[in-house]
């Protein structure tokens, strides 16, 4: 699986011009699952984000982990994108999406996230704070 993990100031979704989830302060997450992602990395992926430690402590250094903040989450299997022939990007290295979506469903229930319609056309609107953006990966065992 590969995440785009952004903190954000706010963040929304919108599918068909109406807003289908919206945070505060937290966390907008663009997920990718690959092909042979399963639940077990799902849940360690869920478990990474939600100890990062990005967030301002009093001190204004980056030590406080996600704790009540909320969280955005929108499917994007474009992070498994291929440009290494060409200039049009080639997406077969993204899992179909009888896979995905399922453990798209589990990772944000893991993190009790807000969600973008998986398979959506969506426009996400966000704040990003710092700006802090971190790519993050984990591999099928």
């Amino acid at each position: 699986m590969r995440a785009l993990v952004q903190r954000v100031s706010s963040a929304s979704v919108r599918v068909d011009g109406e807003t289908v989830g919206a945070i505060g302060a937290g966390l907008c997450v663009l997920l990718g699952v690959g092909p042979d992602d399963d639940q077990e990395c799902c849940e360690r992926l869920a478990e990474k984000v939600r100890a990062l430690r990005i967030f301002d402590d009093a001190e204004g250094k980056m030590s406080e982990p996600l704790g009540e903040r909320e969280v955005l989450c929108v499917s994007q299997f474009t992070l498994y994108a291929s440009t290494s022939k060409g200039n049009r990007p080639s997406f077969t290295g993204a899992a179909p999406p009888q896979l995905a979506e399922p453990l798209y469903e589990r990772f944000c229930q893991q993190l009790d996230a807000k969600r973008g319609i998986f398979g959506a056309a969506m426009e996400v609107e966000l704040v990003n704070d710092g700006p802090v953006t971190l790519m993050l990966e984990t591999e099928s065992r």
